[in-house]
């Protein structure tokens, strides 16, 4: 018999249920307080490692202090993206029915990446997916699967390019001896998809960039067939078309209806990156942004952005998923299942094995607030944006730079050179009551400002124009 001292820390389940009603209301109170907190973290590198220990803890320690050090050591350290007035980047929502899912699915903690494995979750997913396509306006027959984020969904369509125009012969024979493939996308589509293309083996100097034109800075279409058609004369292989719905620079959009059409002319499997701005096409009067979108091959939006649906969660949409499925699929018999027909294995249509219960929070925030309180929320965010900007267009010391794209346009300071431009945008983060970040425009540094977090009232753009107002001198 064993008799080495047990040396474990425990928590039973009463002690589990009375820290876990404490951290609910320490989120309460943070919710509460978040306006009153500066939006970004001092930029100090290495102020939080300094205050922890250099050494893992040999015993145990109680729940009272680990949450003591939380308040102490990590959280004058975060950058607060659920605070009002965050109107850098594009936001990661994490409206409280999705915190509430979060929390559900942590305590159940399932492996949802076989139908066997999960198959409340597997079919949870089809039917959210099926929703989502329906708020959305797509067609019948689109379907989709929930990737961690957008970048794992673009990445699975260059791949699917690439094995569909070599005949699915690259997960076989590798790429060494094949012709040179070709992806062809504008300069505004996201650094995911550069990221994509490395990891697929095509190469940075195969992803063809096309000039832009137009007010929405929209890919070129007759410089895409244009290209297309030279690189076939050089001996190349086009194998991809990936387009943008409200690309992060500056929200570019491009003309669908035209760019899709060269793409199935030119025998070519497309994709459309609509990550952020997809979200807003619940609302029918937007879709304007994306008509055409019917003839994608694929196209990914986050819900994790702008419909309250804590990251990660990203809806990847398929015209066809045999494709997908022929791309990635892999199938030991360890993961077969057998007795069991008419159900879907979503880690063949991704690329990780591992499965996280994602559908849950959709299916929370989608059955709390309705789509009539989702659509309130974003034609609130983008009326606020488009006031916001003509009071800075009325006022002679900024310039609007791009205009609003649903929420998002850039400005800058009239008359002033880059350094000032930066030296600006610092002095705006580091007074805390706002945050914004900064991208190029035709060269030119220019301000982003984009209105999207789930908690913003009228009353953080009075304060958002305050601020512009009294830093700018």
């Amino acid at each position: 018999m064993d008799d080495t001292p047990d040396t474990r820390q425990q928590m039973n389940w009463d002690s589990f249920a009375h820290w876990g009603a404490q951290i609910a209301e320490w989120g309460a109170d943070y919710h509460r307080t978040l306006r009153d907190r500066p939006v970004r973290a001092p930029l100090t590198p290495g102020a939080t490692r300094a205050q922890l220990p250099q050494t893992p803890p040999e015993q145990g320690e109680d729940m009272a202090g680990i949450l003591a050090d939380l308040d102490a050591q990590i959280m004058p350290g975060l950058t607060h993206w659920q605070h009002p007035r965050f109107f850098a980047y594009f936001p990661a929502n994490a409206a409280p029915p999705s915190m509430l899912a979060e929390f559900v699915t942590a305590i159940l903690a399932p492996q949802c990446m076989l139908w066997q494995t999960s198959p409340a979750a597997t079919e949870l997913e089809g039917v959210m997916l099926d929703w989502l396509r329906q708020a959305l306006g797509l067609p019948e027959g689109f379907t989709g699967v929930i990737q961690d984020s957008a970048s794992s969904a673009t990445l699975a369509a260059v791949l699917v390019m690439r094995e569909r125009a070599l005949d699915w012969a690259g997960n076989r024979a590798g790429l060494t001896g094949q012709p040179r493939l070709r992806i062809y996308c504008s300069d505004e589509v996201h650094t995911s998809i550069d990221r994509a293309i490395w990891i697929a083996g095509i190469g940075a100097d195969n992803l063809v960039r096309i000039p832009v034109t137009g007010p929405r800075r929209g890919m070129d279409a007759r410089a895409l067939h244009a290209a297309i058609t030279t690189d076939r004369a050089a001996g190349m292989l086009p194998a991809g078309v990936i387009a943008c719905t409200g690309a992060t620079g500056v929200g570019a959009c491009d003309d669908l209806r035209t760019v899709l059409g060269v793409a199935r002319d030119e025998g070519l499997y497309s994709h459309v990156d609509a990550a952020w701005a997809g979200a807003a096409m619940i609302c029918p009067e937007n879709r304007a942004l994306w008509e055409g979108i019917e003839q994608a091959d694929s196209l990914v939006l986050n819900p994790h952005k702008w419909l309250g649906v804590q990251f990660d969660c990203s809806t990847h949409y398929l015209r066809d998923p045999a494709a997908l499925v022929k791309t990635l699929a892999i199938e030991p018999e360890y993961l077969r299942t057998h007795g069991a027909e008419g159900f879907v294995n979503y880690s063949e249509w991704s690329v990780p094995l591992g499965r996280r219960f994602r559908a849950l929070k959709l299916w929370f925030v989608l059955r709390f607030y309705g789509l009539a309180g989702l659509r309130a929320m974003i034609r609130d965010h983008i009326g606020w944006a488009q006031g916001l900007c003509e009071k800075l267009r009325a006022d002679a010391r900024f310039e609007v730079m791009s205009e609003p794209v649903l929420s998002l346009f850039s400005f800058r300071l009239r008359g002033r050179d880059e350094a000032a431009q930066l030296d600006f945008l610092a002095r705006v983060n580091d007074d805390g009551r706002i945050y914004l970040t900064q991208t190029r425009l035709d060269g030119q540094m220019v301000i982003r400002f984009q209105v999207g977090a789930f908690s913003t009232q009228a009353g953080d753009m009075e304060t958002a124009f305050a601020v512009l107002d009294e830093l700018a001198g």
